[in-house]
């Protein structure tokens, strides 16, 4: 079994992976793993005049912007201030919950005493503040917007509430290069349900099974597979998602810069 080099071992746990050129594609049932704009049905397709690919959706944090970190900080500090206690999975739970969903986790499992309302109002202000004084995004994250939108229709699916995904967009000077936004605060359920990829695809005018996703996390690789999009892995070193979550995937690169145009035409069907 090959690894990606200086990738966690935990990515790579119970998954099979083929390695060429700094970029894993992942070897599933009914998928072909091979390099980055290699010969493949996706690239067959492209060169014919036809991708198969017609959209490109992006999760924000974590991918776009290195905020996990941020977000862990900042709820911490809450949790520790208001009297309750952090608990060892609790950043891992966290990633992907819709902002309801993650308030009450704080105010109801995790012990701080204050309503989720109230919970979610002084994250999100301390959030604001930390991006007002750096916005840490991630290496390459402009480029690749940009890259991609060339030649792709753009769609964000994000956990963030649509006040931090506005910021962060209008900050970075990417917000045009984006069609529709949506954060789980606009859907039923948060990720791992498939409702924010979903309602990105309708909103673009795309069949799931003609976009692609890139994500992170393992609640955000789950929520795009499940609603049926191609899923491209950018793991987080620092927050790697679960082996299990990466078996959905069709492609896991180490960085943006290796979120390729041949990579992402070259995806199966």
């Amino acid at each position: 079994m090959s690894r990606l080099a200086g990738a966690p071992a935990q990515l790579m746990s119970g998954t099979l992976f083929s390695h060429t050129f700094g970029v894993v594609t992942v070897d599933r049932p009914g998928t072909r793993g091979r390099e980055a704009g290699g010969p493949g049905r996706g690239s067959l397709a492209a060169w014919q005049g036809g991708d198969m690919i017609e959209a490109v959706v992006f999760d924000l944090d974590g991918v776009l912007i290195d905020s996990e970190p941020v977000w862990e900080e900042v709820r911490r500090d809450v949790v520790a201030t208001h009297g309750g206690h952090w608990a060892p999975d609790a950043q891992r739970r966290l990633m992907g919950m819709s902002t309801g969903e993650w308030a009450r986790y704080l105010s109801e499992e995790l012990g701080v005493g204050l309503p989720p309302d109230q919970v979610a109002a002084l994250v999100i202000e301390r959030m604001a503040e930390h991006y007002a004084r750096e916005l840490p995004l991630m290496p390459g994250a402009t480029n690749a917007v940009r890259r991609l939108a060339g030649r792709w229709p753009l769609g964000l699916a994000s956990s963030s509430p649509p006040v931090l995904i506005e910021t962060v967009l209008d900050a970075a000077g990417i917000r045009g290069f984006f069609g529709p936004t949506v954060s789980t605060e606009d859907v039923p359920h948060g990720k791992p349900a498939p409702d924010v990829y979903l309602t990105v695809a309708s909103r673009i005018g795309v069949q799931p099974a003609r976009g692609a996703a890139v994500e992170d996390s393992s609640n955000g690789l789950r929520s795009a597979a499940a609603a049926g999009l191609h899923v491209i892995a950018v793991p987080h070193p620092r927050y790697p998602p679960d082996p299990d979550a990466l078996t959905t995937t069709e492609a896991v690169v180490p960085n943006l810069n290796e979120l390729t145009l041949g990579l992402v035409a070259g995806l199966d069907k």
